[in-house]
C-alpha cells in the first residue's frame, strides 16, 4: 500500500513538473481562449462605456443619471452571471469526462433557465425603475437622465441574459472565437446607433437607451443561433427539461449569493459617490466605465483557466490541474500589469473623452491612477475566482463574498460620512477607489489565495464527477 501510495505520488509530481515545464504552450493557451472570451465579457461594459463617452457631451446631470441608470443594469445582469459561469464550468467537466450530450443539454437547460429569469427581471424594472433610481440618491435631472435609459435599456435584459448563458457553451466546448466577432460587431453597431440617436435624430440620453436595446438582441440572436447548433449536432435536445433547469438554478444559487454580495459594495459605492456631489458621481462613471472593460479583460483570463483546469479535474487529472492554476494565477498578474499602465495612460490622455468639463475630467485622471496601481493584484484575484468557479467551490465563494461585503459597507458608510466634509474633490475620489481595493478587491484576494494554497476546493469538484 505504501507502494503505490509511493507511485501515485511520484505520478502526481511528474505530472505536474510536466505542465510547469510546457509553461509556453500553456500561456499560449489561455491566450487563446482568453481574447476571445473577452469579446463576449466586454459585450455590455462596451456597451456603457460607449454609453459614457457619449453621453457625457450631452450635461454632467445625463451623465450621473447614465453613472445611476448603468448602475442597475450592469447589477442586474451581474447578479445573473452564474448562468454563463456555472454553465462553463458543467459543461467543461462534462466534456472533460468524455460526456458530451450530456453536456450539451446542460448548456440548453442554461438558456432556457437565462430566458425566464430575463422576463421576470424585465417586468420588475419596468415596474420599479424609478424607484430604484431615487434610492441610488438621484433627484431631478439626474433622476430624469436616470429613469430614460433605464426604461430603454431594460428590455434588452432577456437578450443579454441569453447571451450570458449561451457563453457557458462556447466557452466549455473552447469554442469561443464566435463571442469575439459577435463583440466587435455588436459595438460597432452601438456606436452607429449612439451617434444617429443622439446627436443626429436629438434624442438625448433616450437614444443612448435605445441604440444599446437594438445591440442588445442583435447579440442575443447572434449568439444563441450557433449555441442551438452545435447542440444539435451533439445530439442534445432544445426542448425545456424542468429537472435540469431546476438543477441548473440549485447549482447557480449559491454563485447568484456570492454575486448579489459584491453586487452590493459596487451598488453601496455609487450610492456613496451620489452623496458626495454631481460632479463626483459623473468621474466616478467615467472611472468605473473604464474599469469594468479592464476587469474583463482579467476575467477572460480567469475563464481560460477556468476552461481549462474544470477539464482537468474532469477527466480527474488533479496535478496537472494544480499546475494549471499556478500558471494562470501568474497569467492573472501580467495581464493586470497590463491593464493597469493602459488605465492610467487613458487618464492622462482621454479623460476629455468622457466629459468636456476640467473639473470631472481631473477627477477622472486621479481615479484612473489610484485604479491602474491596484489592477496587478486585482489580476491575480480573478484568476483564482474563475478557477475557484470552475471546479464548482460555490458555498466557499459565496461565503467569502458575504463577509467581504458586510466588512466593506461597513466601512464604507463611515468613509463618506468623512469625506463629505472634505472640499477637495479629488481627495473624495480617491478615497472611494482606495476603499474598492483595499476592501472589495483585497479581502477577496485574501480569501482566494487561501483556498487556493489547499486541496478542498479540487476533492468539490471530484466528488461531483
Amino acid at each position: 500500500m505504501g507502494s503505490q501510495n509511493t507511485t501515485m505520488g511520484t505520478s502526481h509530481e511528474s505530472e505536474q513538473a510536466t505542465v510547469s515545464a510546457n509553461r509556453g504552450p500553456i500561456y499560449r493557451t489561455i491566450a487563446a481562449l482568453a481574447i476571445p472570451t473577452f469579446g463576449q465579457l466586454i459585450a455590455e461594459p462596451a456597451f456603457i462605456m460607449i454609453d459614457t463617452a457619449i453621453v457625457g457631451h450631452i450635461s454632467d446631470a445625463a451623465l450621473a443619471g447614465l453613472s445611476i441608470g448603468s448602475t442597475v443594469v450592469l447589477t442586474t445582469v451581474g447578479l445573473c452571471v452564474f448562468l454563463a459561469y456555472g454553465t462553463t464550468s458543467q459543461v467543461a467537466r462534462l466534456m472533460g469526462a468524455g460526456r458530451r450530450k450530456e453536456g450539451m443539454e446542460v448548456g440548453i437547460d442554461g438558456m432556457w433557465l437565462a430566458f425566464g429569469i430575463g422576463i421576470a427581471v424585465c417586468t420588475l424594472l419596468v415596474a420599479f425603475s424609478e424607484p430604484l433610481c431615487y434610492l441610488m440618491g438621484a433627484r431631478g435631472a439626474v433622476l430624469t437622465a436616470a429613469r430614460q435609459y433605464l426604461n430603454a435599456t431594460i428590455f434588452g435584459l432577456p437578450a443579454m441574459l441569453l447571451v450570458y448563458a449561451a457563453n457557458g457553451i462556447f466557452r466549455g466546448l473552447q469554442k469561443v472565437k464566435v463571442t469575439l466577432i459577435a463583440a466587435i460587431s455588436g459595438a460597432a453597431l452601438n456606436t452607429v446607433l449612439e451617434v444617429l440617436f443622439v446627436f443626429g435624430m436629438g434624442w438625448g440620453i433616450l437614444g443612448s437607451g435605445v441604440a444599446t436595446l437594438i445591440a442588445e438582441w442583435y447579440m442575443g440572436i447572434f449568439l444563441t443561433v450557433p449555441a442551438l447548433v452545435w447542440a444539435t449536432k451533439e445530439g442534445a435536445s432544445w426542448k425545456p427539461r424542468l429537472a435540469g433547469i431546476l438543477n441548473s438554478a440549485g447549482d447557480g444559487f449559491p454563485l447568484f449569493l456570492r454575486t448579489l454580495a459584491l453586487r452590493i459594495c459596487l451598488a453601496s459605492t455609487v450610492v456613496a459617490a451620489a452623496h458626495l456631489g454631481e460632479q463626483v458621481l459623473a468621474g466616478y462613471q467615467g472611472v468605473n466605465s473604464a474599469w469594468n472593460f479592464g476587469l474583463n479583460m482579467l476575467d477572460a483570463v480567469g475563464i481560460a483557466g477556468q476552461s481549462l483546469v474544470a477539464t482537468e479535474l474532469g477527466a480527474r487529472h488533479k496535478a496537472r490541474a494544480r499546475a494549471m492554476t499556478d500558471i494562470s494565477a501568474r497569467a492573472g498578474m501580467l495581464m493586470g500589469i497590463v491593464v493597469g499602465l493602459i488605465m492610467i495612460a487613458l487618464g492622462l490622455f482621454a479623460a476629455p473623452l468622457f466629459s468636456p468639463t476640467p473639473a470631472v475630467q481631473t477627477l477622472i485622471t486621479v481615479g484612473m491612477a489610484v485604479e491602474g496601481v491596484f489592477m496587478p493584484i486585482a489580476g491575480w484575484m480573478w484568476a483564482l475566482d474563475g478557477i475557484l468557479i470552475g471546479a464548482g467551490d460555490y458555498r466557499y465563494l459565496a461565503a467569502a463574498c458575504s463577509i467581504t461585503a458586510v466588512i466593506y459597507v461597513a466601512a464604507l458608510v463611515p468613509l463618506t460620512l468623512w469625506a463629505q466634509s472634505w472640499t477637495n474633490l479629488a481627495w473624495r475620489i480617491v478615497m472611494l477607489w482606495c476603499a474598492i481595493n483595499f476592501l472589495y478587491i483585497g479581502i477577496r484576494a485574501i480569501f482566494n489565495g487561501l483556498r487556493a494554497r489547499g486541496d478542498a476546493w479540487m476533492a468539490t469538484a471530484l466528488a461531483t464527477n
